[in-house]
């Protein structure tokens, strides 16, 4: 059965083939969790097409829509979720850089990262992905997050000075 093009499972289908990983990785750096991560971004992509079923006004810069939705979710499952504290060695290896492709360091160098990564608050977390991983500008990161250029430069340096002290 063909659809029609302003389908919304055809419309989101194309859209999670343009965003779906980088969306992925970006709550996975919020959630720190492969799961919980997974689960935001198939929430907002069912409410995407919720919305669009609906015939809602058509989103004008679908990236940022996505990336601001994934963004909500995130926050809401971290504020839903009582986590335990659970110690750094516990926490499992490299699971929010195994998503990002690169070849830079040793194996050990990751892990590092990772436990050092796993420190930080979400809010740092997503600073540093969006700069680091993205390759957004404070200025970018501060439109899309809502927060002013100035908190967003506090929390890359302050993400930047714990991740220096733990790693040395």
């Amino acid at each position: 059965m063909r659809r029609r093009p302003d389908d919304p499972t055809a419309m989101a289908g194309r859209l999670y083939d343009q965003h779906g990983a980088s969306l992925f990785r970006y709550a996975l750096m919020l959630l720190a969790d492969r799961s919980a991560a997974e689960d935001a971004v198939q929430q907002v992509f069912a409410s995407l097409m919720t919305l669009v079923a609906r015939d809602a006004a058509p989103i004008e810069n679908a990236e940022h829509y996505l990336r601001r939705a994934v963004r909500n979710e995130c926050y809401s499952a971290l504020r839903r979720t009582v986590r335990r504290e659970a110690s750094i060695d516990a926490a499992p290896t490299a699971a929010l850089l195994q998503a990002i492709a690169t070849t830079d360091g040793t194996p050990d160098e990751r892990i590092a990262l990772e436990r050092a990564l796993r420190t930080l608050p979400a809010e740092q977390r997503e600073v540093v992905h969006l700069r680091v991983y993205e390759g957004l500008t404070f200025q970018e990161i501060a439109t899309q997050t809502g927060e002013s250029i100035n908190t967003i430069a506090s929390r890359h340096r302050y993400a930047l000075d714990k991740l220096r002290m733990l790693l040395q």
